[in-house]
């Protein structure tokens, strides 16, 4: 029988309630009356909020952890948690000196428990800890570690409970800061808010206190290993194929176009599949916040903003990367994303030349995404006419790829429109492909249906001649017609 097993029957007997209660008074865990399973993991010093329900997953490897960390800790020096460039020496070091502390260790511990602690100890000295498999596991798409012990993860769209925990919140803020230094970035009381990425791209945010009431939180949005190609979106029901093909015309044809969505629709994710369709031969500049496009192409080059240093300086901003990118002889300049009075710099780009431009913006609808670079145009500090700024809008932006979260969980395209110029001061606008919700739902709750063609043919189908670049008609069907 494994430890596991044994200390698992232990901690949920009745009759072992006296040993339980005195752990749990000694904690202040609520109910010490009860006999529930705990766990060996410490309690935070960390204050935390009131309403918050405390919550302690039961982990009977968790003194062999601790005792084994104190011993390597010994052995390796305090380098063991400094965040240190050469890591492959520190992992050999830690992999060539643990078997030997869990040799020593007084606890029997079966092949199989001996396994698992090694595993855990490497995942959280070397890796993320707890969040580890998650990182590896390709069905996970979100992880949200709201404390120390509460972390939620998202599969498929839903949001499920994860039955692990740290070891406490300093080993939460370990792990935050190694994550953050390898980007060169911080995260502490003077600056409690940090956006970061992993290696393979993944995108981080962590906050902590004073901004965090209950202690550090930290946000990874996954990406794929392999990156996402047209394919697999097709296989996923985000677009269909001929849609695919349009938005392939629609960039090789030098089409200016946006991909709006609300936060996790996947415009990132559906940018990178577009930006796969760029040519070649073209000189390619990607502006991010933190870097997480992965082209294909050759002739890339990238850039990542700056947030400010200690001091408060040093800072740059995609504003500044676009106004510099114009400077570099771009033939397409994709933006990771505008949220701010970088919006009036892309459009000038736009209308000056570099034609073919792609960017994304958090939007809930076609028709908001307008509205949205409007008001993001005015933070630029400009005294601009309205109806100046919506000129520039109307004569930048060609095409709008609307994404949406739908109640299954899925991400579809649900809107590709088309910007057709200005009546008055209006900017005009014509839906070429919607979602048909009308298709209902199937059996598991699943929607049923896809992007079908509204039957209006695009103005812009000139312009792609114009370039080289032919779409067939039959593209765009009659009203109600399947894609």
């Amino acid at each position: 029988m494994s430890l596991q097993d044994r200390l698992g029957q232990r901690a949920v007997g009745v009759s072992s309630a006296g040993v339980l209660q005195e752990r749990l008074a000694a904690v202040g865990e609520p109910g010490a009356g009860t006999a529930h399973p705990v766990s060996a993991v410490p309690v935070s010093s960390t204050v935390m909020n009131s309403r918050r329900n405390h919550r302690r997953a039961y982990d009977p490897l968790a003194a062999v952890r601790r005792r084994a960390h104190e011993a390597l800790l010994e052995l390796l020096g305090p380098q063991l948690y400094e965040v240190s460039a050469d890591d492959e020496e520190l992992a050999r070091r830690v992999r060539e000196a643990l078997p030997e502390v869990l040799s020593r260790e007084e606890t029997a511990l079966t092949a199989g428990d001996r396994a698992t602690a090694m595993r855990q100890i490497l995942d959280e000295i070397l890796g993320h800890g707890p969040i580890e498999p998650m990182l590896r596991d390709p069905e996970v798409t979100e992880i949200m570690v709201n404390a120390w012990d509460r972390i939620y993860v998202e599969r498929y769209g839903h949001i499920h409970e994860a039955d692990v925990a740290f070891m406490d919140e300093q080993h939460l803020r370990r792990v935050i800061d190694r994550i953050v230094s390898r980007v060169g970035r911080r995260v502490d009381e003077s600056s409690p808010m940090v956006d970061a990425r992993l290696p393979d791209g993944s995108r981080v945010n962590a906050v902590v206190p004073p901004v965090a009431l209950d202690g550090a939180a930290l946000t990874i949005r996954k990406f794929s290993t392999e990156p996402y190609v047209v394919d697999d979106l097709i296989r996923f029901g985000t677009l269909t194929k001929q849609t695919a093909d349009l938005l392939r015309a629609c960039v090789q044809g030098r089409l200016d176009v946006v991909v709006s969505g609300g936060t996790g629709t996947g415009k990132t994710t559906l940018l990178n599949v577009i930006s796969s369709f760029l040519p070649a031969d073209e000189r390619i500049i990607t502006i991010e916040d933190s870097a997480e496009l992965r082209l294909a192409q050759e002739h890339v080059l990238r850039m990542e903003s700056r947030p400010p240093n200690i001091e408060g300086r040093g800072e740059i901003t995609i504003r500044d990367l676009v106004r510099n990118a114009l400077r570099m002889r771009p033939d397409r300049i994709v933006v990771g994303e505008v949220r701010d009075g970088a919006a009036l710099d892309m459009l000038q780009a736009m209308n000056t030349g570099h034609d073919g431009s792609l960017t994304t913006v958090h939007a809930n609808s076609p028709r908001d995404s307008v509205a949205r670079l409007e008001t993001m145009v005015l933070m630029a500090g400009m005294d601009l006419p309205i109806r100046a700024i919506r000129e520039q809008i109307a004569a930048a932006v060609d095409v709008v790829v609307h994404l949406s979260r739908l109640r299954d969980g899925t991400r579809r395209i649900t809107h590709i429109t088309e910007v057709t110029g200005m009546e008055g001061d209006v900017v005009t606008m014509q839906d070429l492909f919607v979602f048909d919700y009308r298709a209902g739902t199937d059996q598991y709750g699943r929607h049923n249906g896809q992007l079908i063609s509204t039957g209006l043919r695009p103005k812009f189908i000139d312009t792609l001649a114009d370039n080289g670049v032919s779409v067939s008609p039959e593209l765009f069907g009659r009203v109600g017609s399947h894609v």
